[in-house]
């Protein structure tokens, strides 16, 4: 596997998990103004991202899996897992946030704090 190609996988990574992060956080702020619509629509976009990230890391395990190529692990190939991994947790983490937030959304409507 050429270099080229070896730092197209890792910034693909990189980029659409940093931008699944940025989203889902985005979506957050979003939810703690009470706008959970946009937050929904928000982690949507967030989960594509995290697809794009995926995809690109479940390639490179199915092609070294058959043989075809083996990526040289590098510190900045281990950024790119660890950063992809980080990023599943944060979005998981935001979604149950998200939803905390529509409980105490709810919960000062019904006490009329809002």
């Amino acid at each position: 596997m050429e270099i080229e190609q070896i730092e197209e996988i890792i910034m693909g990574i990189i980029v659409n998990a940093g931008e699944a992060k940025a989203l889902a956080y985005e979506g957050l702020r979003g939810a703690r103004r009470g706008e959970f619509m946009q937050a929904a629509e928000l982690i949507e976009q967030a989960r594509m991202a995290l697809n794009g990230a995926h995809a690109v890391q479940t390639d490179v395990i199915r092609r070294e899996v058959e043989g075809v190529d083996k990526v040289p692990v590098s510190i900045m190939f281990v950024h790119a897992q660890d950063h992809l991994m980080t990023v599943i947790s944060d979005i998981q983490l935001i979604e149950e946030m998200i939803e905390m937030q529509k409980e105490i959304f709810e919960l000062k409507q019904r006490i009329k704090v809002v």
